[in-house]
């Protein structure tokens, strides 16, 4: 077994600054499921959205996010994020993280749905910027230790080993699968689950591999409720093409006056909003959707040639550098696009501090639904998010935070009778089957009848991966296509309950906004 104060699951913005805000009191474990430069933070290029002008204000910011939203934004915690984001960036600031500046002040972005330019950024590679600035502070603290290449198959908690039933249900630890293949108890105090999102559950996604949903299913098999899993964000514009895989084209081109356009040169973004390319993403996205259905075209274009070839260059060099690999030279030309999953607005239910249902288990980041982002998640609100609840899950942690040794001693794993398999195509095939059913009956716009076929499907499959688990011993394969399938059961049932267009959840059966505004909340009956 391995001991820690605390122990950290999943290595991004969210994790690794709570693993900063805890460490002076106590060892921290830090567990990457790759690499430590393997998340979708590393993936996240636009930038990180917080008020700091003078013609800017908290409300406005405010006011954007809950109108992104649908209707579905918990105003109290729209409210603290927006009002804690900028404290939390000079935190990263100070961290080392170099933002781009325009002479003295920063050189902020402009997305969708923002009024203002409020966006901070490191070129176009914003995301990776901020990780290797934590990284860097986290390798050189004595207390924090990195654990790569590893896996969390299952929460232990004081309820799963048989004690304190007629008690609250306390987190313990977490069963680890780690590179030797043996599978370990890790012990701590306090757990926080910052996994992030599940977009490699769709057929197309800007997502790294790593995002297969781990820390949803993980804490809802725990007993932890989820919530509004429908809200799945498709990022209007990818990079088509045959061997890009998952490479996002940042929306802050289409803020810098970016156009989309049919393949015949058509520009279509004014027929569908006042804003054009810089509507909610969920209306570009639909509108793109609509444009390549109606027209049977594979993908749509994006033109950045009105600036300068040393504009492109200067703001976004990583995208060109990339483009130019393909083939395109987005300075000259338009280059072609196409939506692809981008972001879980919903996630593992917690509250103000990261909270969760189980005592001394916190989330924070894509995986949890804090109620920022509603039926739809603002652009670059979610580092900031990842940021605000990992600093508040740490003070709270910390409130009652004692070295203790837990008094529940798990058991080890227990394989049974399980043995290698001889037939890994079973999880290859259900892996495609299940990405390619979400990406057709799940996807940018559904019907009760596509719902209702997937939910069949999805039982099949199942029944498949659940025989397959306890026959066979346990690869990080398996358990991806494990914890893949019950996300997307929880999307599915999820969609099937709203019954209404609401955000980014628009089905042709309900076009109609509902006249009561409710979460979707999925309760697992038993922790398993």
């Amino acid at each position: 077994m391995e001991r820690f104060d605390f122990l950290v699951i999943g290595g991004g913005i969210a994790g690794l600054s709570y693993a900063l805000e805890v460490a002076d009191r106590g060892e921290v474990a830090v567990l990457f499921k790759k690499d430590v430069l393997t998340s979708s933070t590393a993936r996240a290029q636009g930038g990180i959205a917080a008020v700091s002008e003078e013609t800017d204000s908290y409300r406005e910011h405010i006011e954007d996010t809950l109108i992104a939203g649908a209707g579905l934004c918990k105003r109290d915690i729209v409210e603290l994020v927006v009002t804690e984001g900028p404290g939390c960036i000079y935190r990263l600031i100070e961290r080392g993280t170099e933002f781009d500046r325009d002479g003295a002040a920063y050189h902020l972005h402009q997305e969708g749905g923002h009024s203002h330019r409020r966006i901070y950024h490191a070129a176009d590679a914003t995301g990776m910027a901020i990780l290797q600035a934590l990284l860097e502070r986290a390798e050189a603290h004595p207390n924090i230790h990195f654990i790569p290449h590893c896996f969390a198959i299952d929460l232990l908690t004081t309820h799963k080993c048989g004690v304190g039933e007629n008690k609250p249900n306390r987190v313990l630890g977490a069963y680890v699968l780690d590179q030797s293949g043996k599978i370990v108890p890790y012990l701590a105090g306090k757990v926080l689950v910052a996994t992030g999102g599940a977009g490699k559950v769709y057929l197309y996604t800007s997502n790294p591999d790593v995002a297969t949903g781990d820390g949803i299913a993980m804490c809802y098999r725990a007993g932890v409720p989820v919530a509004n899993m429908e809200f799945y964000q498709f990022h209007p514009t990818c990079l088509f093409h045959p061997k890009a895989k998952n490479f996002l084209i940042t929306e802050a081109m289409r803020g810098e006056g970016a156009t989309l356009h049919r393949t015949n040169g058509e520009r279509f973004m004014p027929n569908y909003h006042d804003k054009a390319e810089l509507a909610p993403r969920d209306i570009v996205a639909r509108a793109i959707d609509y444009e390549m259905k109606k027209h049977g075209e594979e993908y749509v274009m994006l033109d950045m040639t009105h600036k300068s070839p040393e504009f492109v260059q200067e703001h976004f060099p990583s995208i060109y550098k990339r483009c130019l690999e393909y083939g395109y030279d987005v300075s000259r030309e338009p280059i072609p696009v196409v939506p692809a999953a981008h972001y879980c607005c919903g996630g593992v239910v917690s509250d103000e501090f990261g909270r969760t249902k189980i005592e001394d288990l916190y989330v924070a980041g894509e995986v949890a639904c804090t109620g920022l982002h509603g039926a739809n998640r603002l652009a670059s609100n979610s580092l900031v998010e990842g940021l605000v609840f990992a600093k508040r899950a740490a003070e709270d942690s910390l409130k009652n935070f004692m070295k203790e040794v837990p008094e529940v001693q798990p058991a080890e794993w227990d394989s049974g009778s399980a043995v290698n398999s001889d037939e890994q195509v079973v999880i290859t095939q259900n892996w495609d089957e299940i990405r390619r059913l979400m990406w057709n009956y799940v996807g940018i716009v559904r019907s009760d009848r596509r719902l209702e076929r997937a939910v069949r499907r999805n039982k099949v499959i199942e029944d498949e991966i659940e025989e397959y688990y306890w026959n066979f011993i346990v690869t990080t394969d398996l358990l991806e296509l494990r914890n893949l399938n019950l996300v997307a059961k929880l999307v599915i049932r999820s969609a099937m309950a709203r019954k209404e267009s609401r955000g980014l959840h628009y089905t042709i059966d309900h076009p109609e906004l509902a006249q009561e505004v409710v979460d979707t909340i999925m309760s697992p009956s038993t922790p398993k």
